[in-house]
């Protein structure tokens, strides 16, 4: 198993949610943390307990992207007007990595993070090899022309597995999808619930 596999397995069991809502995740077989330790009682969390989670779990959602990227997100949230857990959320959906995962170009955030990393994918026709590159409005991100033929696009673009939301318009013909706005909270199609006014609370004590 690859090391991307395992973490992205290892997140799921930590989590005891299957996060990305994914059929061969072994939360659905076993939903429990991992390790030999892994079955014991859970105690009762604190205020403090769910707040973690809560960051953990956003956190991990998104590639596990390191605690310093995303107390940096955090950080712009609260500067932009308005609801920070809002600002929050359409910041980490502005992400190229989570663009090219929700416009379907591949299977995982995880895939989606070493896609960009090789240079499979142009914004407004120029590469950009960034996953954390913020995406604006009326971008067109498309997957490099050499790269279409890619059985790991293929096969994702014709999955079921999940539908492109309605803030990206998706050509998949061509392999392009426009950003057309950065989402409310509730438009964002995440598997399980997600608790972002926690991840406020936990930054803000």
């Amino acid at each position: 198993m690859s090391k991307r596999h395992s973490q992205k397995y290892k997140i799921d069991r930590r989590m005891g949610e299957n996060i990305w809502g994914r059929a061969k995740s072994p939360v659905n077989n076993r939903p429990y943390g991992p390790g030999q330790h892994g079955q014991r009682r859970v105690g009762k969390l604190s205020d403090f307990g769910f707040q973690l989670q809560a960051k953990q779990k956003l956190k991990g959602y998104y590639g596990n992207i390191t605690e310093k990227q995303f107390r940096r997100t955090y950080t712009e949230a609260q500067r932009i007007k308005g609801n920070t857990a809002e600002n929050l959320i359409g910041l980490l959906e502005s992400r190229l990595d989570a663009v090219v995962y929700r416009a379907k170009f591949v299977p995982t955030v995880f895939a989606s993070r070493q896609f960009v990393n090789h240079g499979h994918v142009l914004v407004n026709g120029k590469r950009v090899n960034i996953p954390s590159y913020m995406v604006k409005p009326g971008d067109v991100v498309e997957v490099r022309e050499r790269s279409r033929s890619m059985a790991l696009v293929l096969e994702a673009l014709g999955s079921a597995e999940r539908d492109v939301p309605q803030y990206i318009d998706l050509d998949a013909k061509s392999m392009k999808a426009v950003f057309i706005r950065k989402p409310d909270f509730s438009e964002v199609p995440y598997p399980v619930k997600m608790e972002p006014n926690l991840v406020v609370e936990f930054y803000s004590s």
